[in-house]
């Protein structure tokens, strides 16, 4: 079941909103920027994600086949969310389960991980190691 979840960067001036759901799995990868910036996130349908405030304070990063955009906030450093266009979806939002404001502990605690060999490039099995993910 969805349900609308606020979140920000660490110094609020990037702002949204989002409609997911804690019981559907979320992701930790181990490819080359998953693992430096320990990104959490959540699958978001484009219709389900509303940047509220912050646009103009993003950074945009693209790297290797740019089908995922990676922002950070120019002022704290902190990815709130990335946008993936190439997904079985079509353009997802993946929302930053860190950056979420009104999500319990609790709630947070028993959310499903799936665990994502992207740095083998074998996406379809955990690594073997991910612990530290």
């Amino acid at each position: 079941m969805l349900k609308t979840y606020q979140g920000n960067s660490h110094c609020a001036a990037v702002k949204f909103e989002t409609d997911i759901g804690l019981t559907q799995s979320t992701y930790r990868c181990n490819c080359s920027i998953g693992r430096r910036t320990r990104f959490w996130p959540a699958a978001a349908k484009a219709e389900g994600f509303r940047l509220l405030a912050g646009e103009a304070e993003l950074t945009p990063y693209l790297f290797n086949t740019g089908n995922n955009q990676h922002y950070f906030c120019k002022h704290c450093g902190v990815r709130a969310f990335g946008v993936g266009i190439k997904t079985p979806i079509g353009k997802m939002y993946g929302v930053n389960l860190g950056c979420i404001e009104n999500g319990t502990e609790k709630e947070l605690s028993v959310v499903p991980i799936t665990y994502v060999n992207g740095r083998r490039d074998k996406r379809q099995r955990a690594p073997d190691f991910f612990a530290h993910l």
